[in-house]
């Protein structure tokens, strides 16, 4: 495409270049200056608008494009701000006029200092090489603010595709702001990954989109080389710094609620990094009344697990590996984490017992709980560390998980602590009894082998009396 222009040609030693890129590539690029120039000099947000069919402009209110600007050279005000801006180098300006070109696309400029088109000449001293050349002009309007670029020939959804690629045009929610960058609310697609405000990568699997304005030098590099697809590695660990440093229940609780998904393999990305995921549970413990459990623990323990949920607490599913790590851990509040275990004992420590005096009973109660001194009489070696037997309507939480317990034996008092419902028959009154007899008999708890070989003993001697005593009684 040559275009005659009176004015002084600059050669930009541009051929054909960027097969691949397409319109909205290049377009990306004149955006993307339009907007560091906005940061840099804190004016207005630049506009982008159709002015006519198939003409668009894009208009910065910055210090304005002069021709030296199409020299490829290291900006050291760029360098020096490099969490403010997407170039640095002068390339992304020239790549894109050379991509308009290649695809028909009409490109001009317009600043204080000069107006500026864009022509295929002859090379100087190699007529027979054309390049692309910037011809400046004098600038038709000297006291005017900002740049100009003036697009013809772009067609259909090419300038809106371009304006996707940047934050500051999509409208996304951000759910928390940290010193590495902001958390998005992830919209209907993929997850986008910004750099600056600019659109770097997608994310089929995440469960938030980021913005991250704080660059480590690998995601720079990356940067230079690529920018509608860098890989995922070159931008992790600054996502997984942006999540570490969120302290929101936005972000922290939809990270919990999503670690409970890993069972059915819908789990996030993030939620794959132990570290992302051991802080979402700092910040949640420390926000809210939760319990952290584990699949097991829903199988095992769902008495416990009830209980929590009757005294208000939130139950959040983790991995055993998170798990295990924290009873070992403090949330933001420097609480201890709240596991299961950790419930339970919290719970059993504040526990009261509502103690029944014998007269309160019923008629039947005090029937079966006078048995005790029958079965006492059946193992008095065993039993002789027992003083006596009291009923209460309430329990400490069990160990086995299946909620309160139907009985405890209590060495500090000397005491065994059935609960009241075991009144109702004598069949549970005594196998309670026995167990807690057990208890005080060896000293060791519930799940033991010492308690078990304990209970095995007094089973055995019970029932060698029961026989004794059947053998006894007359035929009928």
């Amino acid at each position: 495409m040559t275009v005659t222009t009176a004015g002084r040609p600059f050669d930009l030693n541009i051929e054909e270049v960027l097969e691949h890129w397409d319109v909205p590539e290049a377009l990306r690029e004149l955006i993307a200056n339009a907007l560091d120039e906005q940061a840099l000099t804190r004016t207005r947000q630049p506009e982008i608008r159709e002015i006519a069919p198939g003409r668009w402009r894009i208009r910065d209110w910055g210090r304005g494009l002069r021709h030296e600007h199409f020299t490829q050279r290291e900006d050291p005000e760029k360098l020096a701000n490099p969490n403010l801006v997407i170039g640095k180098f002068g390339i992304g300006l020239k790549d894109a006029i050379a991509a308009l070109d290649r695809r028909d696309v009409v490109v001009s400029f317009r600043s204080r200092h000069a107006d500026i088109a864009v022509e295929r000449l002859p090379k100087y001293g190699f007529e027979h090489i054309k390049t692309l050349h910037a011809v400046v002009k004098t600038a038709s309007q000297p006291d005017m603010e900002g740049t100009e670029v003036v697009l013809e020939g772009i067609r259909g959804e090419q300038m809106p595709a371009a304006k996707a690629l940047f934050l500051t045009f999509t409208g996304e929610e951000v759910l928390e702001e940290t010193k590495y960058g902001t958390v998005l609310m992830r919209e209907a697609g993929p997850a986008r990954i910004y750099v600056n405000g600019l659109r770097v990568a997608l994310e089929p699997n995440f469960l938030f989109g980021y913005n991250i304005m704080s660059l480590t030098k690998g995601l720079r590099d990356a940067l230079n080389r690529e920018r509608s697809n860098v890989g995922r590695q070159a931008y992790s660990d600054r996502v997984k710094d942006i999540l570490k440093e969120c302290e929101s229940e936005k972000v922290a609780g939809r990270l919990a609620d999503d670690l409970a998904l890993f069972e059915r393999g819908r789990m996030h990305d993030e939620n794959n990094w132990l570290d992302v995921s051991l802080h979402a549970c700092k910040v949640l413990n420390a926000r809210q009344k939760v319990v952290f459990v584990t699949p097991d623990d829903q199988r095992r323990h769902a008495g416990h697990i009830d209980h929590a949920v009757d005294d208000g607490y939130r139950i959040v599913v983790v991995h055993e590996t998170i798990a295990k790590k924290l009873p070992k851990m403090k949330d933001l509040a420097g609480n201890p984490i709240r596991d299961l275990g950790r419930f339970v004992e919290d719970w059993n420590d504040s526990f009261t017992f509502d103690f029944v005096a014998p007269d309160a009973l019923s008629t039947k109660e005090r029937a079966v709980l006078a048995l005790a001194s029958q079965a006492f009489g059946l193992v008095k070696g065993e039993a002789k560390n027992a003083k006596e037997v009291v009923v209460s309507n309430t329990m400490r939480l069990s160990a086995n998980g299946q909620g309160e317990a139907l009985g405890l034996w209590d060495p500090a008092t000397r005491r065994i602590i059935v609960k009241r419902d075991q009144l109702r028959s004598r069949e549970r009154f005594l196998g309670t009894l026995l167990h807690e007899v057990g208890h005080a008999f060896t000293a060791a708890p519930d799940i033991d082998a010492e308690f078990e070989d304990g209970l095995t003993h007094l089973l055995g001697k019970t029932g060698t009396a029961a026989v004794a005593h059947a053998s006894t009684r007359p035929a009928r």
